[in-house]
């Protein structure tokens, strides 16, 4: 029925094909933003579900590189790396974080010898090391900044000289990325990168991910509330991040995704640096848990979770869904 000239503008014929909708699209998700993070073990032929996040696994390093085989046929930019320490950690088991021939090395150096393209980065924390899950040298509790930072730059240098291209400081200690930067240049590292996580918040949505490497037992009710970012701050956010770039990260990541779009939006208007969201084991579990149930469509999901960090200014997003998404991307998956 013709209305005459009601309304004028009809924002509706934009809408109403996947043509036109496609033409029109502001964002899009490419299988080139995602990093998949990987949790390693000691073996071989290794590949243990991790039950609170489903349909992903703890792999022995000849199943990463299957893995990383399907990143590279799929088009996905890198994998993010993770211990899962089996043996008693003690005081003494930190040296293993910048062993040479410790796990992460030798994953490395498998993944660099097999796929040179893959892109691959590193954690650069102590938890999976620590007796009690801190991200530093503990003192009944209280975790010591300096001395950290100094294992720190070990474990970075270690990471570099087995072939990592991106060391990744999650520990936010004070002062870690000027440190970390300066050793990797005096050691002739000037071309690896360090995408730091700069803004980090002591949420409640990192479970999971503490299960699936083995470091959440010993933390107690404080958590890691003293080094981790209050949820409740914005400001805080800018300023950390503000010093990262300024001491010498070439990236900045904001932690967790969806509950911090406003952090992600604030961070990328106002420095205008490449900047990452890790969209994490929480947040990927309630959304599998929730398919499972039948309340949500994942697939729907997933991709509506990766446009919401790509309008909020995200370059790059890591996420377990990785293979998930392109799958989809590759797909050509209408939302």
């Amino acid at each position: 029925m013709n209305s005459g000239n009601f309304p004028t503008t009809r924002m509706r014929r934009n809408r109403k094909n996947n043509a036109i909708r496609n033409l029109v699209q502001e964002n899009i998700v490419t299988v080139h933003d995602l990093v998949y993070p990987v949790f390693v073990v000691e073996g071989n032929n290794r590949r243990e579900e991790i039950k609170s996040l489903p349909n992903q696994y703890r792999v022995s390093i000849d199943k990463l590189l299957d893995i990383a085989h399907e990143c590279i046929e799929l088009g996905i930019s890198g994998i993010a790396l993770f211990p899962m320490i089996e043996t008693v950690k003690n005081e003494a088991s930190m040296l293993d974080s910048f062993n040479p021939d410790g796990l992460i090395p030798r994953a490395i150096k498998a993944l660099k010898s097999n796929y040179p393209e893959l892109l691959v980065f590193t954690d650069i924390a102590l938890d999976g090391y620590t007796h009690d899950g801190h991200d530093g040298v503990s003192d009944n509790g209280d975790v010591l900044n300096d001395l950290t930072v100094d294992l720190l730059i070990k474990q970075a240098i270690c990471h570099a000289h087995s072939g990592a291209d991106f060391v990744c400081p999650s520990d936010m200690m004070d002062g870690r990325i000027v440190k970390i930067r300066k050793a990797l240049d005096n050691s002739g590292f000037i071309n690896v990168g360090i995408m730091a996580y700069s803004a980090k918040y002591a949420s409640s949505l990192y479970g999971p991910f503490r299960d699936a490497t083995g470091a959440m037992s010993k933390l107690g009710v404080q958590g890691k509330k003293t080094y981790q970012m209050n949820p409740a701050n914005v400001e805080e956010a800018l300023h950390e991040v503000a010093l990262d770039i300024n001491e010498g990260a070439d990236i900045v990541m904001v932690k967790p995704g969806t509950l911090y779009l406003d952090v992600l939006y604030r961070v990328r208007t106002m420095f205008k640096k490449p900047t990452a969201i890790y969209h994490v084991s929480g947040e990927y579990a309630m959304l599998k848990f929730a398919a499972q149930s039948g309340i949500i469509d994942y697939n729907r999901a997933i991709i509506e979770t990766m446009l919401s960090f790509k309008r909020a200014g995200a370059n790059i997003i890591w996420t377990y869904s990785a293979i998930d998404i392109a799958k989809l991307l590759n797909h050509r998956y209408n939302l």
